[in-house]
């Protein structure tokens, strides 16, 4: 019997042993045939870290992309009668009771006593519910289609919702922080895209052309490193019409982020491809007759994709933050287009710091882009390296 009993449970164990290596056998054969881009994202995914700032990042990006629907109010848009006014926190109770809808409280005008300006001040007695997918100013969603749709506004029309408070002209900060996080996120994007072309283009071609083809487009990359950052966009600002559209404006700013931004990661393409050009994948391609391009582009480029990738994510807060600070000085986008420079250039003064501190609230968003996008980069830099454990 005791027999019988070992035999039967050494099968249980041999199928149990079985299944567990067919199953160990389909996951190395999922793992090994798996393409580049599709081990960088299993790696990715495991960074807990990163995938969380992606998300933030695609965040930002969905309220930037959808300004339209998401603000309550145009950027420019004015409540004469909550100049200067605190934030607005939907309630759910209050002092007379509670209700299942969102409100806030009313606003009254009143005098100061002490300099007489006439101040906005809550009303407590008086509630204003809130409303989702409400209809109010007309726009262009994604800039082409028209809409009235918002995400939320106050159910009574001659009342204005500001969760983050207004300005000095009484312009709404949630819905100008809004439409700026679309401005400053989109040159950000588009400066690195034209850096990184001309990036692997010039770099490419000195990599690997080397010689007296390298020697002039190093010299060339080392006068327009040394070209002093600030004094050029101040002789730019001054020399940009002022009859420009800000559209125009948007447009100059973003190519000239762009054309000033290439020149560091040229240089680290160019080395990258000098220390590979004479290894026998590179000599072999060239033999059986690959054009450079071909070779550049599907044999050099990648062996350092990595490298690449992370150059490229890291490069965003450095575009972002530059059009933040030019614009914070005046030497960016100006009035009446929005970004978190031009923002943060109504909140410099002393007074706003002791009297209006919601106008920091645009600080926040660059703060959170340039960490999310460094996070990003660390976790793409361990996803793309070849030696980290995927498995």
């Amino acid at each position: 019997m005791a027999d019988i009993t070992d035999t039967c449970a050494s099968m249980v164990t041999s199928t149990k042993g079985k299944k567990e290596s067919a199953k160990e056998h389909k996951k190395r054969l999922k793992y090994y045939s798996a393409s580049q881009w599709t081990l960088i994202w299993w790696r990715f995914r495991r960074h807990r870290a990163a995938m969380v700032a992606a998300a933030v990042l695609i965040f930002m990006a969905l309220l930037g992309i959808f300004a339209e629907f998401v603000a309550p109010y145009g950027p420019t848009s004015r409540d004469t009668k909550y100049l200067d006014g605190a934030p607005q926190v939907p309630l759910f109770c209050d002092q007379n009771g509670c209700s299942w809808r969102p409100f806030v409280h009313g606003v009254s005008t009143k005098r100061d006593p002490v300099t007489l300006r006439a101040i906005s001040v809550p009303d407590p007695e008086k509630r204003v519910y809130l409303t989702f997918f409400a209809q109010g100013e007309k726009t262009e969603l994604l800039g082409f289609i028209p809409s009235k749709t918002h995400f939320f506004l106050l159910d009574d029309k001659r009342a204005k919702l500001h969760l983050w408070g207004t300005d000095d002209l009484g312009r709404d900060v949630f819905s100008r922080t809004i439409y700026a996080t679309r401005t400053s996120l989109s040159i950000g994007v588009i400066g690195v895209l034209i850096s990184f072309v001309l990036a692997l283009i010039i770099g490419g071609v000195a990599g690997y052309a080397g010689g007296w083809v390298d020697n002039i487009i190093q010299r060339v990359t080392e006068v327009i490193r040394v070209v002093p950052i600030i004094p050029l966009y101040m002789g730019l600002a001054a020399a940009m019409p002022k009859e420009w559209s800000t559209t125009e404006v948007y447009f100059a700013m973003t190519l000239i982020l762009g054309f000033f931004g290439w020149p560091t990661l040229a240089r680290r393409i160019r080395s990258q491809l000098l220390s590979i050009r004479s290894e026998d994948y590179v000599v072999a391609a060239r033999l059986a007759g690959a054009r450079p391009l071909r070779i550049i582009s599907q044999h050099m480029l990648p062996s350092f994709t990595s490298f690449i990738i992370v150059d490229l994510v890291i490069s965003f807060p450095y575009m972002i933050l530059s059009e933040t600070a030019l614009s914070f000085v005046g030497l960016g986008l100006r009035p009446p287009t929005v970004s978190w420079g031009v923002l943060l250039q109504q909140a410099q003064s002393v007074r706003v710091i002791e009297q209006t501190p919601w106008l920091f609230i645009p600080a926040i968003f660059v703060v959170l882009a340039v960490l999310a996008f460094t996070v990003v980069g660390d976790g793409l830099r361990d996803a793309a390296d070849p030696y980290s454990d995927a498995r």
